[in-house]
Formats: C-alpha cells, structure tokens, sequence
C-alpha cells in the first residue's frame, strides 16, 4: 500500500506538470500547479520511507516489493523530477533540453537497476544487513526531493511571479550532477539502523519529530537544507571517525555480521 501510494503521488506529480504546460500555453499562470506537483514528489518520497520500513517490521521483505518499489520510483522520482525540470527551463533549450533531461531518467533507471542487484547478490551471500546499511551513489528519492525542494525555494524567491525567474538555470546543472551522484560509487547511509529496538531509538525519533515539525512551518526552504546537507554528509562521511559515524547514523554493522557468524 505504502509503495501504491507512492506510484500515486508520482502519477499526480505527472499529471499537474502536463497541465501547467498546457496552461502555460495558453498564458495563464502554473505556479500553483508547480506547487500542487512538488507536493506530490515529497509525498512520494514519504511513503518511500515508510515501505522499507513496514515491510521489515512485518517481516514481509520479498523480491517483489524490491521490484515494486523500482518501478514506482521510476514514475515519482524518475519521469516526474525531469519532467519539471523540462517544464520550468529545459524545454528553452530544445534539444540540449531533451538530451538533460533524458540523462538523468537513464541515471535513475540504472541506479535502480544495480541497487537491485546487488540486493540479490548479497542476499545469496547472506550479506543482506551488512549491505543494506549505506547505498553506493545518491539515492534517487533523495535526488528527486533535491530538485522538487530547490524548485519550490525558488517559486519562494520569486513569490508573487507567474512563472520561476532567472534562479531557474540553476537547476539543469543541478540535474546533470545529480545524475553523475546517483551512479557514481559515493556512499550514503541508508539509516536503516534507525528503528524503535535501538537503544537510543526515542530520543532519536524525539529528534526527528521536531526538525519535522520545524521543516513544515518552514516548508519553503528547510526541505532544501535537510536534502543539501545529505548530499554533502555523503562527501564529509569518509573523513568522520567510526565512532561518530555510528552515532550519527545509528548503525551496528559489526554487531550483525557477528551475530550472522554465528548463526554459520
């Protein structure tokens, strides 16, 4: 249901971004559709979270899920951030515009696909929790609430407009890094470690539940701070200390791979 829910917000992202291109024709105003489609990609990457997470807690992880859930993103996170980014400024550039936007579709799909298999291939070498704890590249519900979050703090900046104004060449070199960060081999944690058996799990959710409410009074720019600063942390990640990543990230990798010794 949660990754239902997920196709649903990608369809709906699809759908107000094809009609703010026809209203756009027809010299009406589509920053509301903008708006309405952004919200749609951010849902999309909520219910994403939350997926993963029921499906573990129920003990219903299934290669189909893993598939289901690809295919979903390709739709929320995939067709409908390069969509809009056509929309807003590619489409200028003809093309160039087409071949942009088409680059980071191609990134995303193939991002999914390696995330798969390597999935499958450390699930046959009973590897599975040590792998699932960081991804290699930026993930791409992360890239897609990038560029949904950075559209909407430019439709801040030029509040009042009838369209995004010179901010918006901003985002097809934003597009394209994405698009080299979603393949290349930089990794991000995954914070599946996160979760209420954890012993420092409540105060932790306390946490989150705060800069979660903040982020919500603050809808027009914090969403773009929280998805920056998980781009740069998978930069700054290497140089931290062990300890301090497994505090921040809430990890106990060596704890699971000696409890899978064990069971061998």
């Amino acid at each position: 249901m949660m990754t239902a829910g997920n196709l649903f917000c990608g369809f709906a992202a699809v759908l107000k971004i094809i009609e703010a291109s026809l209203l756009n024709a027809a010299g009406e105003s589509v920053v509301m559709r903008y708006h309405v489609a952004i919200a749609f990609i951010l849902g999309a990457c909520f219910f994403d979270l939350l997926d993963g997470r029921l499906a573990r807690l129920g003990g219903h992880e299934s290669p189909f899920g893993r598939e289901f859930d690809s295919l979903a993103d390709m739709v929320s996170f995939g067709l409908a951030p390069a969509l809009l980014v056509y929309q807003i400024v590619l489409q200028d550039f003809h093309r160039t515009g087409w071949i942009i936007a088409f680059v980071y579709l191609l990134c995303g799909a193939l991002r999914l696909a390696r995330f798969n298999c390597v999935a499958e291939a450390s699930k046959r070498k009973g590897e599975e929790e040590a792998c699932s704890s960081e991804f290699y590249g930026f993930p791409i519900p992360a890239a897609a609430g990038l560029i949904a979050s950075l559209t909407l703090l430019m439709l801040w900046f030029d509040q009042g407009e009838r369209t995004i104004g010179r901010w918006k060449f901003v985002l097809p070199p934003v597009l394209l890094f994405l698009s080299f960060m979603m393949f290349s081999r930089v990794k991000y944690p995954s914070f599946k470690g996160l979760n209420w058996g954890s012993q420092r799990s409540i105060p932790r959710f306390l946490i989150i539940i705060l800069i979660l409410i903040f982020a919500a009074l603050n809808y027009e720019w914090m969403p773009a701070v929280l998805f920056i600063a998980y781009l740069l942390y998978g930069f700054i990640r290497p140089f931290l200390s062990k300890p301090l990543r497994d505090e921040i990230e809430e990890e106990e990798i060596e704890e699971k791979r000696e409890q899978f010794s064990t069971k061998q």
